[in-house]
């Protein structure tokens, strides 16, 4: 390592910016096994990798010994000018030499590395696919990503800029001061007795470049939650709604200069970390020279020793300061692997049974049986360090549902009625197990939800949620999730049950139309239409809605409307409705009230019975009426 190369001081500045306080964490038993695991399947390139780091180390160590053995010939007069010749040749040579190992180390690094963060990704973009809804209420999305962008990375490094610079900076370090003890021992002790001259001021400069990296992370953190949050369509016309561009900009603005003071500093203290290094190195230098000198004219040493131990001196400073904080770099990429394995220890809730059989084909029934169900516990399904905000939870968990018994035959139509919160959509997401039930059992197709293939239970249900969501992509590309084999005309199909059809085909691009981030160059009876297309292209013999309608105007209603009686004809619905206008003739409605079926039966059974639906239809057609009057 080469203290005059300035990309090996500024390597070395980062070891003593990153942060001792990782030294502190205590890491789960196994972690070290288990990055050992990682490295398995490279470990045939590892070993190459390591062969041409020591290789280009002893080159590093020959060639000043080479360029000595010049120097003395010259001063003495000894051997030929062939002599000379060849040795600068082979100089020459091992400088192309090293060229060429440079441009392999660099090969099997990027190998490795590259590797390491694909293999890494995929695992944990695999995991956090199979974890449940709870998961994703609870999580901070941009801690997640870090986990697949940051600590991936800062987990890779230990494979290639950590373990090489540990294995070349030890070798360097021990092949170089050997030499050098070998040629003068005085030198070289007089030269690491400034070792401490450069080390303990850097260590203090470091303590504070930790603190500005800190500050800066969290400022930058803090400027990118902004954009996103601003910059996505719901934020961005909240922005403009309320008028408040100018008060964004100035708010922007001083986390920005922040941002640009704090790298003034940073610089400013990287180039005096630089400048000292430099200095140190020169003073050692001169002394080389002086002292060798002096030595040279006794008849102590020769001119060639003094001039390759000048050499060799180079590469001693640059190994001692890097290696003077190795157990911080060291633990920085652990703690990374930890930090990605804590995510990938994170059992999600929902798992298939090993003996899991597929929902039976001919039977689309549903059944509760005796269900009670209560929230997971955040410690069960996600992690604190994934959270913003995470307080301690007080008490257990509390009941949702209670002692839900009911059953709808295949092609019946089951509507779920009741205030907000009464438990409606708890039930709706426990069918197709997005949750588990805490008590009791559901049945899908006469089998437990929980003994059934995911794989079945999905392509069995399909669901329209009050709030589609829609990629930013193609309307071809967001129908196509449903059913990637679809044709052409299965699309078309689809377009037309849902009635959005003639819209699509007066789209200047048709199907490739862009719907824009989740959806929001599409208005919101448009997105429900397409939502309910890409149910029609899944076919599933059961469909759950769950407040279709809630947000639309009475035009989009109408549409959105028509499009579900083709999406439920035939099928096993089950409908959730705040709107009582929304259900047409249901075979079934469930009154849900505090997670319980306070009344089950026909809308004129309900009527008849004078209890909570009654009071319901009256309060909402009451409202109707009223305000028909007042339009009229």
């Amino acid at each position: 390592m080469d203290v005059s190369n300035p990309m090996t001081s500024m390597a070395a500045m980062r070891s003593f910016r990153r942060d001792p306080s990782v030294t502190a964490r205590e890491l789960p038993k196994g972690t070290v096994r288990r990055i050992l695991g990682i490295a398995r399947p490279y470990r045939r390139e590892l070993t190459f990798f390591l062969a041409l780091v020591v290789g280009s180390s002893l080159i590093g160590v020959v060639t000043p010994l080479l360029a000595g053995d010049i120097v003395n010939r010259i001063a003495s007069l000894d051997g030929t000018t062939g002599d000379i010749v060849r040795i600068a040749l082979f100089i020459a040579g091992l400088a192309v030499l090293d060229a060429v190992i440079s441009l392999g180390t660099r090969w099997y690094s990027a190998r490795i590395g590259e590797g390491v963060i694909y293999d890494l990704r995929s695992r944990v973009f695999e995991h956090v696919q199979r974890m449940p809804v709870a998961f994703f209420t609870r999580t901070q999305t941009g801690a997640l990503v870090s986990r697949l962008n940051n600590d991936v990375i800062g987990a890779q490094q230990a494979f290639t800029s950590t373990l090489s610079g540990v294995v070349s900076n030890v070798i360097g370090l021990v092949l170089t001061a050997g030499v050098m003890l070998t040629l003068s021992w005085q030198i070289t002790l007089l030269s690491l007795v400034l070792v401490p001259l450069f080390v303990l001021p850097a260590r203090r400069i470091g303590k504070r470049l930790q603190e500005i990296t800190r500050e800066s992370y969290g400022l930058n953190a803090s400027m990118n939650a902004t954009m996103t949050e601003r910059f996505n369509v719901a934020g961005a016309l909240l922005v403009k709604l309320f008028g408040r561009p100018t008060t964004e900009a100035e708010s922007f603005r001083g986390r920005a200069a922040r941002v640009r003071d704090i790298g003034v500093l940073s610089a400013m203290y990287g180039r005096f970390f630089f400048t000292a290094l430099t200095l140190v190195a020169a003073l050692a230098t001169a002394l080389v020279y002086g002292l060798g000198g002096w030595l040279a004219f006794t008849g102590s040493l020769s001119a060639g020793d003094v001039v390759a131990l000048a050499l060799l001196l180079s590469r001693l400073y640059g190994p001692l300061t890097a290696l003077a904080n190795v157990r911080v770099d060291v633990m920085s990429a652990m703690v990374s692997f930890d930090r990605v394995f804590e995510v990938l220890d994170l059992a999600p809730m929902i798992a298939e049974a090993p003996d899991a059989v597929p929902v039976p084909a001919g039977d689309r029934s549903i059944e509760f049986d005796a269900v009670s169900f209560s929230y997971p516990s955040a410690t069960d399904v996600s992690l604190p360090s994934l959270e913003e905000v995470s307080l301690p939870e007080h008490g257990g968990p509390v009941d949702v549902l209670h002692d839900v018994s009911f059953r709808v035959e295949p092609g019946q139509l089951v509507a779920l009625v009741g205030h907000s919160g009464a438990g409606k959509s708890t039930i709706a997401n426990l069918v197709p197990r997005l949750y588990d039930v805490t008590g009791g059992t559901v049945r899908v197709g006469g089998i437990d939800v929980r003994t059934a293939t995911l794989d079945s239970l999905r392509d069995a249900i399909g669901v329209v949620s009050q709030d589609a969501h829609l990629f930013h992509d193609s309307i071809r590309a967001n129908l196509l999730y449903a059913r990637p084999d679809a044709t052409e005309e299965q699309l078309w199909s689809a377009l037309e049950g849902a009635r959005i059809a003639a819209l699509v085909r007066s789209l200047p691009e048709g199907m490739e139309t862009v719907v824009g981030d989740r959806g929001y160059r599409m208005s919101g009876g448009e997105k429900q239409r397409l939502a309910i297309a890409r149910v029609l292209l899944k076919a599933p013999g059961i469909v759950i809605l769950d407040e279709a309608t809630a947000h639309l105007d009475s035009e989009s209603e109408a549409a959105v409307q028509h499009a579900l009686d083709a999406a439920l004809s035939g099928r096993t619905s089950l409908v959730i409705a705040h709107r009582l206008s929304t259900i047409r003739s249901p075979d079934q409605i469930l009154v849900i009230e505090d997670g319980r079926v306070a009344e089950s039966g026909t809308h004129e059974e309900l009527l008849a019975l004078g209890g909570r639906y009654a009071d319901l239809y009256r309060t909402q057609f009451a409202d109707v009426d009223r305000s028909a009057v007042e339009v009229g």
